[in-house]
């Protein structure tokens, strides 16, 4: 789609009505330098959102009616970042008018110790609106996923008839084929234990808070949420920078996360995983998940030494790059190659994926890296 009609947009055309309305937002964000989201009357277009609340907030109002949802998302990213709206974002007026989002989560986390009180619960309530989707489109899935892996992983050999695994069991019994009878005799059984109501396995979410991981604090914190619903799971949740900090007796609500939370600072890895560690009982029914960009600023040999010990008494340990859409971010490659070579490829995961890996490691079985 063009949009324009100065002399600046060579098409020559003048625009009206909504099209003209589209044309003035747009330029208000990508237009260039200025204050006013306007168009001179010489035919330079002048841009920018000002620093008026009032202002900005119209043009919230004028994107949202005019763009679809995804597009919303995009513009007010990019208007926090390029025209520093992140002050704005602590009055209450401008939380009600913006698209919540991922992205805007992460922004509202950085500013929560600079949000005035009058300013929290529009927050809390934008946040919580963020977690609800995030939930619905994502936990029943993981439930299913995890649950199977959990039952696949109590395999038994004299299971009753309605727990036998029939593909499994025709599969061994293959050479017991009888061709007269164009049948299987199945001499050996393979089924899956019932489900017990007890703890089957342990996963630590280890996460790092640093600024460049807000995207994936937010999923980690959800996924930690529905892994806590879990009987059979039991869930405990570490964020880190320089210091540590257990978030576990908080995951029944992960909006009380997310606030527990302080993104931006250092990273001492090391540190983390040596908390991880001493809260490890179970070594071989354990899942250590790090989500970080493995920039340490803290002992590297000893960060490796602890994932070696770690793996050497049975825990199977994920190391994920990033847990969100975005791709893999910038990260120590250094670092990343030193854990491969120990057994823990570091690789980024999307959110529909995480379920995926999560039960091939409930399993020991090898992970799906992209």
């Amino acid at each position: 789609m063009v949009l324009g009609g100065g002399e600046a947009d060579g098409t020559g055309c003048a625009l009206t009505g909504r099209d003209a309305a589209m044309d003035a937002a747009l330029g208000a964000l990508y237009g260039g330098a200025g204050s006013g989201g306007s168009r001179k009357a010489s035919g330079e277009r002048s841009a920018g959102l000002g620093g008026s609340a009032p202002h900005v907030a119209r043009w919230l109002g004028d994107i949202r009616t005019y763009f679809p949802s995804s597009v919303v998302q995009v513009m007010q990213r990019d208007a926090i970042e390029r025209l520093g709206l992140s002050a704005l974002l602590l009055e209450p007026e401008m939380l009600e008018a913006v698209e919540p989002d991922v992205h805007l989560v992460g922004t509202l986390l950085s500013l929560n110790k600079a949000m005035p009180e009058t300013t929290k619960e529009t927050a809390r309530a934008v946040v919580r609106k963020v977690v609800e989707q995030l939930e619905k489109r994502l936990a029943t899935r993981t439930r299913a996923t995890l649950t199977g892996a959990l039952d696949r992983s109590a395999r038994i050999s004299r299971p009753r008839h309605h727990d036998i695994d029939w593909d499994r069991t025709i599969r061994a019994n293959l050479k017991n084929y009888l061709p007269e009878y164009r049948t299987v005799v199945p001499e050996r059984l393979i089924g899956y234990g019932r489900a017990a109501q007890s703890v089957k396995k342990e996963v630590i979410l280890c996460i790092d808070q640093s600024g460049s991981m807000a995207a994936s604090v937010v999923y980690a914190s959800v996924f930690g949420a529905v892994l806590a619903s879990m009987r059979s799971i039991a869930t405990r949740l570490v964020v880190f920078d320089t210091a540590v900090v257990d978030l576990t007796d908080q995951l029944d609500d992960p909006v009380d996360v997310l606030f527990g939370t302080q993104l931006g600072g250092g990273t001492d890895i090391n540190r983390a995983l040596a908390y991880c560690q001493s809260k490890i009982t179970r070594p071989a029914d354990t899942v250590v998940v790090l989500i970080s960009d493995l920039y340490e600023g803290g002992i590297r040999n000893e960060m490796l030494k602890r994932v070696a010990a770690m793996k050497g008494a049975g825990v199977e340990f994920v190391t994920l790059l990033a847990l969100s859409d975005e791709g893999a971010p910038a990260y120590d490659r250094e670092h990343a190659a030193a854990l491969a070579a120990l057994g823990a490829p570091a690789f980024a995961c999307t959110p529909d994926l995480f379920p995926e890996v999560m039960a091939a490691a409930l399993e020991k079985r090898p992970l799906p890296v992209p």
